[in-house]
């Protein structure tokens, strides 16, 4: 599926696991990133200092988090029509977890 390019180009905390983030279309989206910190690489997340140590690639137009984890910049971007796809998938990496250890 195609979609079109976007960079992240700054954000903000506004709360607990909520980023309001900048596009470079001049659009913001307000995100609450709970539904979706599940399993190996995001599930570290929960834990808000790490949460909080989000930082901007400027050089890929992303946001980025210690160990890895980051969102394609269009996923932030349309975040409001899928989120709820990716929260059940997110859920669904907790059960693997579980079932491996």
């Amino acid at each position: 599926m195609a979609h079109p390019l976007v960079d992240v180009i700054d954000f903000e905390i506004v709360a607990d696991y909520v980023l309001e983030v900048s596009f470079d279309d001049d659009t913001c989206q307000v995100i609450d990133f709970r539904p979706v910190l599940h399993g190996e690489v995001f599930g570290p997340l929960q834990d808000l200092k790490v949460f909080n140590r989000v930082r901007l690639d400027s050089e890929v137009g992303n946001l980025i988090w210690p160990g890895g984890a980051d969102f394609d910049p269009w996923t932030l971007h349309e975040w409001p029509q899928v989120v709820d796809d990716m929260a059940a998938t997110a859920r669904s990496w907790d059960a693997v977890v579980e079932y491996q250890a």
